[in-house]
């Protein structure tokens, strides 16, 4: 078969530690497909990522990549997890032993397995190549172009360059970052005629160039949708993270036309968190970023709407209307809203820490911070899943982990399967009954001032990295007036709007609010801001599709 000639520098990849085994399948996949692509092997998983990051930084194309299950330190589901992240558009096949069939099927879940090779695979022409010229079809009808990146010039410590490749991390938009201090960022600067003075500078694909963007300018720069495309809609969706997603998928998949209002990043906290064990169907965990783009795909597959960097500040019942203003003037309406606005960490109110707030301070699973903690100590201040996840996490590269917890033990707050892995961890330590009295550093932090609750004893340690899950407050302030609340700002809704079995004062409709119906009508709530909910990554799914069910019943009745 004539294979189509393809650029010059398309791979296709194979990694296995056995030599023979490698060798051979190069062998098989130069013979038939040499004239097109470039075979490049690998005899293991680090080698292979290495290889992948080079082929990045130089612009070449990767269509499919092959990888052996059985390898050490490193097996070929971990590998083609990470290679993922590097080349997620290209096509990945994993060479199993019939015993690992298992293993294979699981792959589908955690790593978008495409398919899977038992080993030998001769014929290869039965076995081999007819596998291969499907995926390299699919591949070369997928959109697999790379995509320009952005550039970021800023300094090391700044907060605001800290937060826009935060937000430009947890958007998935590809970007480089070059410090002011460095040759390269020196020449973008010189370049873009800016002296440096007013950091971040971000240089889009376009080569616009922007000085300490604002999230929806940056936003509509790099390609983010932020102006909805029509006036009135079935469902407008507050919030992208787990609940918000669902809602979405499920309302846009059922036929309702619907659009998702997030003013940061889809994904909430959840979509922070560097891996969820506990997700139906993922057995071996699936990182937050994940699982938020791929909800986020299959929501816009749906034909759902995503704004981005949009902060809505109003809602309003205009008839059989819900109005949603955004805090640029503007608005949108609805037959019928969804509030998933999630919550924020607590901030930390020890002296010293607002100030070095993106200076070695973070809130939440900082994404572009994690390996700047490479043989670095690092303190995680809190004890739920959050803080635990984030301890494992950071653990496989610093040099030590210490968790701050004020309780007695995690055993209150985190998940059994957590505790267990933290136990069995060598270089993570938990302090119990321990709080944060004070944050020191000048340009960035360097020193912590812990003490003990029980004694009110203080020592002095010395500290680079410093992460914050203390707590959750719900993002409803905007909300005061107009949709009821508790006395934290939690939503109320359904049964909790009527506990003594009559619907509040202002109630207009005969029948009671639904399960998930505050005291407007045709206003719902799903996932952490709903009053007594879960606070868990499931659960806001749930309560995301639930509150879909809920809106038709509504629509229906209207």
């Amino acid at each position: 078969m004539t294979q189509a000639a393809e650029p010059a520098r398309t791979v296709i990849l194979t990694v296995d530690d056995d030599p023979g085994v490698s060798r051979a399948v190069a062998r098989d996949l130069r013979r038939h497909y040499g004239a097109g692509y470039r075979i490049v092997r690998a005899e293991s998983g680090e080698s292979a990522l290495e290889a992948l990051r080079e082929l990045k930084l130089r612009g070449d194309l990767v269509a499919v990549i092959l990888a052996d299950y059985r390898m050490p330190q490193m097996n070929g589901i971990e590998f083609l997890e990470q290679a993922l992240n590097v080349y997620p558009g290209a096509r990945r096949v994993l060479l199993t032993a019939y015993a690992d069939t298992n293993a294979a099927i699981d792959a589908i879940n955690v790593v978008d397995l495409d398919h899977y090779l038992l080993k030998p695979w001769d014929p290869p022409e039965e076995k081999l190549y007819p596998v291969v010229d499907d995926l390299l079809a699919a591949w070369r009808s997928s959109d697999y172009r790379p995509v320009p990146a952005t550039k970021v010039v800023g300094h090391r410590w700044s907060a605001r360059s800290s937060q826009v490749r935060e937000f430009l991390a947890r958007n998935q938009v590809p970007y480089r970052w070059y410090s002011c201090d460095e040759p390269e960022g020196r020449r973008l600067l010189e370049a873009a005629g800016a002296d440096g003075q007013r950091l971040p500078l971000v240089v889009t694909p376009q080569c616009t160039v922007l000085i300490e963007p604002a999230p929806a300018d940056l936003a509509a720069h790099v390609g983010l949708a932020t102006t909805p495309s029509a006036d009135f809609y079935d469902l407008v969706v507050i919030g992208g993270g787990p609940a918000g997603l669902g809602a979405a998928v499920y309302g846009a998949s059922e036929g309702l036309r619907t659009v998702l209002v997030e003013r940061s990043a889809t994904g909430g906290q959840a979509g922070q968190s560097s891996r969820i064990e506990n997700y139906l169907g993922f057995p071996d965990g699936v990182s937050g970023a994940q699982l938020t783009e791929r909800a986020r795909r299959q929501a816009g597959r749906f034909g759902a709407e995503i704004l981005t960097a949009r902060e809505v500040t109003g809602l309003e019942a205009v008839g059989p209307a819900r109005v949603v203003r955004f805090s640029d003037g503007s608005s949108v309406a609805a037959h019928s809203v969804i509030l998933a606005t999630g919550v924020s960490y607590r901030q930390l109110m020890a002296p010293g820490c607002e100030d070095l707030t993106g200076r070695g301070v973070y809130y939440g699973s900082s994404l572009t911070e994690a390996a700047s903690c490479q043989g670095h100590d690092v303190y995680i201040v809190g004890g739920a899943n959050s803080a635990g996840q984030a301890a494992m996490y950071l653990s496989r590269g610093a040099k030590s982990v210490t968790l701050l917890v004020r309780g007695p033990s995690l055993a209150a707050s985190m998940s059994y399967y957590l505790i267990q892995q933290i136990e069995e961890a060598p270089n993570i330590s938990v302090r119990t009954r321990t709080a944060v009295e004070a944050a020191y550093g000048e340009e960035h932090l360097e020193r912590l001032s812990l003490r003990d609750v029980d004694s009110g004893g203080t020592e002095l340690v010395d500290a680079q990295w410093m992460f914050v899950f203390i707590g959750a407050a719900p993002l409803t302030d905007w909300l005061d007036g107009t949709v009821l609340r508790d006395d934290r700002g939690f939503i109320l809704a359904g049964p909790d709007l009527t506990p003594d079995g009559r619907p509040p004062a202002d109630w207009p409709l005969d029948r009671p609010p639904y399960h998930l119906e505050t005291n407007i009508p045709g206003v719902f709530v799903a996932g952490d801001a709903r009053a007594r909910s879960a606070k868990r990554v499931a659960s806001a799914v749930g309560e995301g599709a639930m509150a879909v069910m809920l809106v038709h019943r509504y629509l229906e009745q209207s």
